[in-house]
């Protein structure tokens, strides 16, 4: 049974930062694209951050950033425990939402429940 559940999520002030951990289980990890996406409350969902498969070229696989999230919410994996990490820094208001993990490869994708975050004084 795949299963990808978020953890790390939670309320922080602005400026101040989070960790987001996504565990997978039930497939094959290491040649799926990795990635988080992000719902604000009466938006659609938008892309945050993605990390490939590693390849011979790429072994620690590339990576995409929305432009708002660059330099600031670096995404990683660890091919030896399977997760998949966002490390979220300089939290600002508006990255408010909840947070899911997702793992895509040929046109199939899983995704989990979501972690909330929120970002408020």
């Amino acid at each position: 049974q795949v299963q990808l559940v978020e953890s790390g999520g939670g309320l922080v002030q602005p400026g101040g930062s989070l960790r987001l951990s996504c565990a997978a289980s039930g497939f094959t990890f290491s040649i799926y694209a990795m990635g988080w996406y992000r719902q604000a409350p009466g938006k659609a969902r938008e892309l945050v951050a993605t990390i490939t498969a590693p390849t011979i070229t790429t072994p620690s696989g590339r990576t995409n950033y929305a432009d708002s999230v660059k330099g600031r919410f670096p995404i990683s994996r660890d091919y030896s425990k399977n997760p998949v990490y966002l490390q979220m820094n300089s939290l600002k208001p508006d990255n408010t939402g909840v947070y899911y993990c997702t793992a895509d490869r040929g046109g199939i994708s899983y995704w989990g429940q979501g972690s909330q975050v929120t970002v408020s004084s």
